[in-house]
């Protein structure tokens, strides 16, 4: 299946989940951060969606931090790798992107093709999985199914913002119970905490790292090679392998450093 690129009515769209209260069971709130789950899916795929209350942290800089790939080696600490593949048009790009996951589970990995869109006081990112031909499966992780994914950023004042995640995933494994409720309940506030905690740090680290170059707002400065739409396909997730990893044992989660202090020089 041919892929296609987001327009404004799938950002639109995108918009009102992120927004509308309708369907959604509040799974955890505290500290500025909301959880949902989506009261009609299944334990495999699941639809999460999060927000979190940024008091003293512009919509830009948010917007940036989710954006700056170099950036985000620095604080997301539960990735293993990431890098850009291509653009597609002037806010459109292909990427690759692998997390590790809780011991017992096998890695998985990602091929997207991510949009964005800053309209006025909002700003949206969106991504779903893609087939490229040069970056298939690899034997080391299992390769997941992003259904849909994005972040709305909305401004709510010169230094204040409001950040909503929603995600809709195929892990591509039958799963323990206790992974799926560890989500919600740790690893998605955990996940808040971390863009939160990293916007407050970015002006600075930015200052000594490239600070001009943000090409997800100048497409001049996108030096990527161009990717030909009709070489990407819609990755289905009925055509990768499933693992059954439903056996796999809880093991008390690790302190996460990124709670901790860091140097994000």
């Amino acid at each position: 299946m041919p892929v296609q690129i987001p327009d404004d009515q799938d950002f639109s769209s995108f918009k009102d989940q992120c927004l509308n209260p309708e369907g959604w069971i509040p799974k955890f709130n505290k500290n500025n951060i909301t959880v949902w789950i989506r009261a009609e899916e299944s334990a495999t795929v699941q639809k999460i969606k999060m927000r979190i209350v940024c008091k003293d942290v512009p919509a830009e800089t948010v917007y940036d931090v989710l954006h700056d790939t170099p950036y985000r080696r620095k604080w997301d600490t539960n990735m293993i790798d990431t890098y850009d593949i291509g653009r597609l048009t002037v806010n459109a790009d292909v990427g690759y992107y692998s997390w590790r996951c809780p011991p017992g589970l096998k890695n998985r990995d990602f091929v997207t093709m991510r949009s964005w869109l800053p309209l006025g006081n909002d700003f949206l990112i969106i991504n779903y999985s893609v087939k490229h031909p040069q970056h298939p499966p690899k034997k080391e992780y299992v390769r997941a199914v992003s259904l849909l994914t994005g972040y709305l950023i909305q401004s709510t004042g010169p230094n204040s913002s409001t950040l909503y995640y929603l995600t809709q995933v195929d892990p591509k494994g039958s799963l323990p119970k206790w992974v799926v409720n560890r989500v919600s309940q740790l690893v998605a506030p955990k996940a808040m905490r971390k863009i939160y905690k990293a916007s407050l740090k970015y002006p600075e680290w930015k200052r000594k790292h490239s600070p001009q170059l943000k090409p997800w707002l100048y497409p001049e400065q996108n030096s990527l090679p161009c990717v030909d739409p009709s070489c990407l396909s819609l990755q289905r997730a009925d055509s990768l392998e499933n693992i059954d990893e439903s056996g796999a044992n809880e093991d008390k989660p690790a302190k996460d450093q990124s709670d901790e202090e860091q140097d994000q020089d």
